[in-house]
Protein backbone atom coordinates (compact mmCIF):
# COMPACT_ATOMS: atom_id res chain seq x y z
CA UNK A 1 0.00 0.00 0.00
CA UNK A 2 1.66 3.58 -1.42
CA UNK A 3 0.01 5.54 2.24
CA UNK A 4 0.27 9.51 0.79
CA UNK A 5 2.16 10.23 3.61
CA UNK A 6 5.76 12.53 3.62
CA UNK A 7 7.68 11.91 5.96
CA UNK A 8 9.90 15.63 6.85
CA UNK A 9 12.92 14.94 8.50
CA UNK A 10 14.22 18.74 9.27
CA UNK A 11 17.77 18.65 10.92
CA UNK A 12 18.21 15.41 10.51
CA UNK A 13 22.13 13.87 10.24
CA UNK A 14 23.81 11.85 7.72
CA UNK A 15 24.98 9.48 10.30
CA UNK A 16 21.01 8.41 11.63
CA UNK A 17 19.58 8.59 8.51
CA UNK A 18 20.06 4.57 7.76
CA UNK A 19 18.11 3.60 10.55
CA UNK A 20 15.81 6.14 10.84
CA UNK A 21 14.94 5.59 7.21
CA UNK A 22 14.66 1.77 7.95
CA UNK A 23 12.02 2.63 10.94
CA UNK A 24 9.58 4.23 8.43
CA UNK A 25 9.38 2.19 5.79
CA UNK A 26 8.95 -0.74 8.74
CA UNK A 27 6.31 1.67 9.83
CA UNK A 28 5.04 1.90 6.49
CA UNK A 29 5.90 5.18 5.51
CA UNK A 30 7.31 5.40 1.83
CA UNK A 31 7.94 9.01 0.86
CA UNK A 32 10.21 10.48 2.67
CA UNK A 33 11.96 14.29 2.61
CA UNK A 34 15.13 15.64 4.12
CA UNK A 35 14.63 19.30 3.96
CA UNK A 36 17.87 21.48 2.43
CA UNK A 37 18.20 23.38 5.53
CA UNK A 38 19.11 20.31 7.68
CA UNK A 39 22.74 19.45 8.16
CA UNK A 40 24.45 17.90 4.95
CA UNK A 41 21.23 17.13 3.68
CA UNK A 42 22.85 16.17 -0.24
CA UNK A 43 25.02 13.32 2.09
CA UNK A 44 21.90 12.30 3.71
CA UNK A 45 19.96 11.89 0.76
CA UNK A 46 22.36 10.06 -1.34
CA UNK A 47 22.68 7.82 1.11
CA UNK A 48 18.91 7.03 1.58
CA UNK A 49 18.80 7.14 -2.03
CA UNK A 50 21.34 4.35 -2.21
CA UNK A 51 20.27 2.07 0.40
CA UNK A 52 16.29 2.88 -0.05
CA UNK A 53 15.31 4.01 -3.41
CA UNK A 54 13.78 1.04 -4.76
CA UNK A 55 11.98 0.59 -1.48
CA UNK A 56 10.70 4.53 -0.89
CA UNK A 57 10.22 7.54 -2.88
CA UNK A 58 12.95 9.76 -1.31
CA UNK A 59 13.44 13.55 -1.67
CA UNK A 60 14.40 17.41 -0.62
CA UNK A 61 12.19 20.02 0.64
CA UNK A 62 13.19 23.59 0.92
CA UNK A 63 13.92 23.38 -2.48
CA UNK A 64 14.09 27.29 -3.62
CA UNK A 65 16.63 27.66 -6.70
CA UNK A 66 16.81 25.76 -9.61
CA UNK A 67 20.47 24.65 -9.24
CA UNK A 68 19.62 23.20 -5.98
CA UNK A 69 17.33 20.91 -8.52
CA UNK A 70 20.30 20.20 -10.74
CA UNK A 71 22.48 19.01 -8.04
CA UNK A 72 19.77 16.70 -6.36
CA UNK A 73 18.82 14.92 -9.62
CA UNK A 74 22.59 14.72 -10.05
CA UNK A 75 22.26 11.82 -6.97
CA UNK A 76 19.42 10.22 -7.54
CA UNK A 77 16.83 12.20 -5.92
CA UNK A 78 13.15 11.26 -6.39
CA UNK A 79 10.90 14.29 -5.43
CA UNK A 80 11.12 18.30 -4.84
CA UNK A 81 9.16 19.74 -2.41
CA UNK A 82 9.42 23.61 -1.97
CA UNK A 83 7.48 26.07 0.82
CA UNK A 84 6.60 28.24 -2.68
CA UNK A 85 5.50 27.86 -6.35
CA UNK A 86 8.20 28.87 -8.73
CA UNK A 87 7.43 27.90 -12.14
CA UNK A 88 10.86 27.45 -12.94
CA UNK A 89 11.75 25.29 -9.84
CA UNK A 90 8.52 23.19 -10.85
CA UNK A 91 9.61 23.32 -14.71
CA UNK A 92 13.50 21.63 -13.73
CA UNK A 93 11.98 19.17 -11.60
CA UNK A 94 10.10 18.09 -14.34
CA UNK A 95 12.66 18.30 -16.42
CA UNK A 96 14.95 15.88 -14.63
CA UNK A 97 12.61 13.42 -14.26
CA UNK A 98 11.43 13.93 -10.32
CA UNK A 99 8.07 14.51 -8.65
CA UNK A 100 7.51 18.22 -8.15
CA UNK A 101 5.41 19.28 -4.64
CA UNK A 102 5.38 22.77 -4.64
CA UNK A 103 4.10 25.05 -1.23
CA UNK A 104 0.68 26.77 -2.61
CA UNK A 105 -2.08 29.07 -0.57
CA UNK A 106 -3.84 30.84 -3.12
CA UNK A 107 -6.26 29.68 -6.55
CA UNK A 108 -3.38 31.70 -8.34
CA UNK A 109 -0.32 29.75 -7.29
CA UNK A 110 -2.56 25.95 -7.46
CA UNK A 111 -2.82 26.54 -11.10
CA UNK A 112 0.37 27.90 -11.93
CA UNK A 113 1.99 25.27 -9.59
CA UNK A 114 -0.24 22.48 -11.70
CA UNK A 115 0.04 24.78 -14.95
CA UNK A 116 3.88 24.43 -15.03
CA UNK A 117 3.84 20.76 -14.21
CA UNK A 118 3.09 20.06 -10.84
CA UNK A 119 2.82 16.86 -9.74
CA UNK A 120 0.67 17.55 -6.34
CA UNK A 121 -0.14 20.65 -4.15
CA UNK A 122 1.45 21.02 -0.96
CA UNK A 123 -0.88 23.58 1.36
CA UNK A 124 1.34 25.31 3.66
CA UNK A 125 0.57 26.14 6.45
CA UNK A 126 -2.43 24.01 6.12
CA UNK A 127 -3.20 25.30 10.00
CA UNK A 128 -3.65 28.73 8.63
CA UNK A 129 -5.08 27.94 5.56
CA UNK A 130 -8.37 25.74 7.54
CA UNK A 131 -10.56 22.87 6.45
CA UNK A 132 -12.83 25.76 4.94
CA UNK A 133 -9.92 27.66 3.02
CA UNK A 134 -9.06 24.63 1.36
CA UNK A 135 -12.48 23.32 0.98
CA UNK A 136 -13.00 26.23 -0.81
CA UNK A 137 -9.79 26.02 -3.28
CA UNK A 138 -10.91 22.14 -3.77
CA UNK A 139 -14.19 23.13 -5.45
CA UNK A 140 -12.93 25.09 -8.22
CA UNK A 141 -9.18 22.88 -8.45
CA UNK A 142 -9.43 20.00 -11.42
CA UNK A 143 -10.48 16.64 -9.76
CA UNK A 144 -7.24 15.11 -10.43
CA UNK A 145 -5.26 17.68 -8.46
CA UNK A 146 -3.06 15.79 -5.39
CA UNK A 147 -3.04 17.96 -2.64
CA UNK A 148 -1.30 17.63 0.41
CA UNK A 149 -1.84 19.43 3.98
CA UNK A 150 1.56 20.36 5.63
CA UNK A 151 1.99 22.25 8.89
CA UNK A 152 0.03 21.42 11.91
CA UNK A 153 -2.19 18.89 10.67
CA UNK A 154 -1.43 16.04 12.86
CA UNK A 155 -3.38 12.75 13.35
CA UNK A 156 -6.05 13.60 15.12
CA UNK A 157 -6.89 15.48 12.30
CA UNK A 158 -5.85 13.56 9.76
CA UNK A 159 -9.85 12.46 9.34
CA UNK A 160 -11.45 15.60 8.69
CA UNK A 161 -8.61 16.55 6.20
CA UNK A 162 -9.87 13.58 4.24
CA UNK A 163 -13.51 13.93 4.34
CA UNK A 164 -12.74 17.18 2.82
CA UNK A 165 -10.83 15.45 0.15
CA UNK A 166 -6.89 16.15 0.54
CA UNK A 167 -4.80 13.35 -1.04
CA UNK A 168 -2.31 13.41 1.67
CA UNK A 169 0.04 14.78 4.54
CA UNK A 170 3.30 15.97 5.16
CA UNK A 171 4.27 15.34 8.47
CA UNK A 172 7.34 16.92 10.32
CA UNK A 173 7.34 17.91 13.99
CA UNK A 174 5.10 15.57 14.96
CA UNK A 175 7.02 12.65 13.77
CA UNK A 176 10.59 13.42 13.71
CA UNK A 177 12.58 16.31 15.37
CA UNK A 178 16.38 16.47 16.31
CA UNK A 179 17.43 14.12 19.34
CA UNK A 180 14.77 11.66 19.12
CA UNK A 181 15.55 7.87 19.27
CA UNK A 182 14.88 5.75 16.53
CA UNK A 183 12.41 3.66 18.94
CA UNK A 184 10.02 7.34 19.83
CA UNK A 185 10.30 8.23 15.49
CA UNK A 186 9.16 4.35 15.02
CA UNK A 187 6.56 4.78 17.67
CA UNK A 188 5.14 8.72 16.00
CA UNK A 189 5.04 6.78 12.89
CA UNK A 190 2.94 3.73 13.68
CA UNK A 191 0.57 5.99 15.44
CA UNK A 192 0.35 8.43 12.07
CA UNK A 193 0.03 5.32 9.74
CA UNK A 194 -3.09 3.93 11.73
CA UNK A 195 -4.68 7.55 12.16
CA UNK A 196 -4.12 7.93 8.24
CA UNK A 197 -5.11 4.08 7.75
CA UNK A 198 -8.36 4.32 9.78
CA UNK A 199 -9.52 7.65 8.11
Amino acid sequence: MQRELIAILRGIQPTEVHDITQALIDAGITKIEVPLNSPDPLQSIEKMVNTFGSDATIGAGTVLHQDEVKTLANIGCQMVISPNADPDVIMTTKNAGMLSYPGVFTATECFSALKHGADGLKFFPAFKLGLDGFKALKAVLPKTAKTYAVGGVGAPGFHAWQVAGVTGFGVGSNLYKPGMSVAEIASNAATLVAAYDAA
